[in-house]
């Protein structure tokens, strides 16, 4: 089975170099080429294993090598060792031991993306851009994604010491206990007659999730919906059928995404079903730069089919897709390989660009002298993707719509705006002025 995203072997060194001695000789051009670079990482191999300082783990070195490779094609691929894969799997169906964070790394430091709800990340109060320094005091600087994602995991009801490191502040610890995470993707609740549907992440469990949510909603206004409020803020992204599905929950028909290859030939576009589910009523899609892949594929597609007014910030930019390729049926773990590039119904890339929401309403108040710093996003990741259409994120800027200076830390001001424009028909006037 093979996953799409949308969020390393040993052998016997001496019969390695004979057959690439021999291989290297007998085969001429490119291909030559390729098997003299393999014969010279089997020199390399030989001489750390026999003359380095210290014995050498040759397996290590093997799978640090395939990481390197990887990682020289861009963010988003990698390997994954047989344990690797089976948390992996574990993790789509929406149920591990962890922490509860997104990550990343960006030269050589750990980079949260966004701490899953209900988690010990989220109540400890890590926040997406935070940077991970250290656990136990001992650095993480400089490992691998891997590594040290494998430094957080650890028994269930064991505690670390994250050392962290945000934007204005000086770094501080935070210890988290590690515990079981099941991931309930989707809640709802009611503002008045306004249903507001959060949805976290894309595992396996977020289109039957959402499913559930419209029912709650729509119990909650007997005397019918106003509107509705899906919120992908901070989704890192997940499973790309599930974007689909969700995307479809909203969409007449039609196209919902398309993805491209290498070749010509390697393209697939994915068609929405007949039947709204909520049969037209007034959306608003909050996204902020924490809002990656994913979740940039259903505000993408309701987007550009004119279904709901995109509010918030511009979104982190992910449009790569990546599959899971498991390597001898998981026995030697998996390939995660970015694979194709989505697109939106209208044929855009948000690749390094990512979603620009009609209507502009920023978190918190930001002052003309931080603009430039405003946070990551994927055309900032070492070796992205180029946009293969020529689009760029648009410049630093003080936002259009910001809390006013006396506005209460405690209240979500991008939800209030979003709750306003549904209450006073600006969703609805916006909607009709695009279409016309």
């Amino acid at each position: 089975m093979r996953w799409t995203w949308i969020a390393a072997p040993v052998f016997g060194l001496a019969a390695c170099v004979g057959a690439l001695a021999w291989s290297s000789q007998t085969t001429g051009g490119p291909r030559g080429d390729v098997y003299r670079q393999l014969e010279l990482f089997a020199d390399v191999l030989a001489r750390v294993e026999t003359d380095y300082v210290t014995e050498v783990n040759q397996g290590d070195m093997m799978e640090a090598a395939i990481n390197g490779m990887l990682a020289s094609l861009d963010p988003h691929s990698s390997y994954l060792s047989p344990d690797e894969f089976r948390d992996m799997q574990v993790q789509t169906r929406g149920e591990y031991g962890g922490l509860g964070i997104e990550v990343t790394t960006e030269d050589g430091v750990v980079r949260v993306v966004s701490p899953i709800d209900e988690t010990p990340a989220s109540r400890a109060g890590i926040q997406a851009g935070d940077y991970l320094t250290a656990i136990d005091d001992e650095s993480i600087v400089g490992l691998t994604l891997n590594e040290a994602v494998a430094r957080m995991r650890g028994n269930v009801g064991t505690s670390i010491r994250v050392t962290v490191v945000r934007e204005g502040q000086d770094p501080f610890d935070v210890t988290l206990t590690r515990e079981i995470i099941t991931v309930r993707p989707v809640h709802a609740r009611m503002e008045g007659d306004i249903g507001i549907i959060r949805i976290s992440q894309f595992n396996e469990r977020t289109s039957a999730g959402l499913q559930e949510a419209l029912r709650q909603v729509r119990r909650g206004a007997p005397g019918g919906l106003r509107g509705v409020v899906l919120d992908l803020r901070n989704n890192p992204g997940g499973l790309l059928d599930q974007a689909i599905d969700v995307s479809d929950a909203f969409l007449d028909g039609g196209e919902v995404v398309s993805t491209r290859g290498r070749r010509p030939e390697d393209v697939q576009r994915y068609n929405a079903r007949r039947g709204d589910d909520l049969a037209g009523i007034p959306m608003v899609v909050l996204v902020n730069g924490g809002s990656a892949s994913a979740s940039e594929i259903v505000a993408g597609a309701l987007q550009d089919r004119n279904r709901a007014l995109i509010v918030g910030m511009v979104s982190f930019g992910k449009g790569s897709v990546q599959t899971v390729i498991p390597l001898q049926n998981g026995r030697d773990g998996a390939l995660r390989l970015t694979t194709a590039r989505y697109y939106t119904p209208a044929g855009r890339s948000i690749q390094g660009a990512g979603i620009e929401p009609d209507m502009e309403v920023s978190a918190r108040r930001v002052e003309p002298s931080r603009v430039r710093r405003l946070g990551i996003s994927e055309a900032d990741l070492p070796r992205a993707l180029e946009n293969d259409a020529g689009a760029r994120r648009r410049a630093p800027h003080t936002p259009a719509d910001q809390p006013p200076e006396n506005w209460p830390e405690a209240q979500d001001y991008q939800m209030s705006r979003a709750l306003e424009f549904l209450r006073q028909g600006t969703v609805t006037q916006r909607l009709l002025a695009r279409a016309g």
